[in-house]
């Protein structure tokens, strides 16, 4: 059965919390993790790249010089798009990047990547994050005090306030989401990840459903 350290006010380790093992206990399954990344990368793109081809561009509608007779080599139009100003051949085109992946294998990414950091010690859980002021330096302070100072870190709590949001928001390392919401991604990339109790126990709950 997974266990992760819990830290008091101090930052120091004040208990361990048990979690399930069907849930937290899987395989990890590395190609799974790496599908589940890419998917959500792709998502992100937003397909609004594109190119204008020989059909799009304007002028060339008169032949530049006669097929034959004159030495040079035959051409239809000054827009072709060997000519400087002419279409792109091929370009990219408006698209979606959305890539399709089942529930199950979803949820089953997230169980891992959680395991995952687990396993490797990255994250551990606080009672509880309050910052009744709103303001950045005291959320700054709270979060020193649990030995969080400047690296890329997630924090995953129970419900966003409006007082935690706002503080949140000119903390560059810091991430916050709900456990609704956490991504494999978010999971995988952040140097710590610390949960509120009812966070944890929320995502435990919902991804044993």
């Amino acid at each position: 059965m997974p266990t992760v350290p819990v830290l008091d006010a101090k930052g120091k380790q004040a208990g361990m919390m048990e979690l399930k093992g069907d849930v937290f206990g899987v395989e990890i399954r590395v190609p799974l993790l790496h599908q589940a990344v890419a998917r959500e990368l792709a998502d992100r793109r937003a397909g609004t790249h594109a190119s204008r081809g020989r059909s799009d561009v304007s002028g060339g509608g008169r032949k530049p010089w006669r097929q034959k007779g004159t030495g040079r080599a035959r051409q239809g139009s000054i827009r072709a798009t060997q000519w400087k100003g002419g279409g792109k051949p091929f370009g990219p085109k408006p698209r979606s990047y959305v890539q399709d992946l089942p529930r199950a294998m979803r949820r089953e990414a997230l169980r891992a990547a959680v395991a995952a950091r687990i396993a490797d010690g990255g994250l551990s859980v606080i009672e509880t994050l309050d910052v009744a002021d709103g303001k950045t330096k005291s959320l700054v302070a709270k979060l020193g005090s649990f030995g969080l100072k400047g690296e890329p870190t997630l924090l995953v709590v129970r419900a966003l306030d409006g007082h935690v949001a706002r503080a949140s928001r000119n903390v560059s390392w810091l991430t916050i989401e709900t456990p609704a919401h956490v991504s494999v991604y978010q999971l995988l990339m952040a140097r710590r990840v610390v949960c509120e109790r009812a966070g944890l126990q929320a995502l435990e709950q919902a991804l044993a459903e």
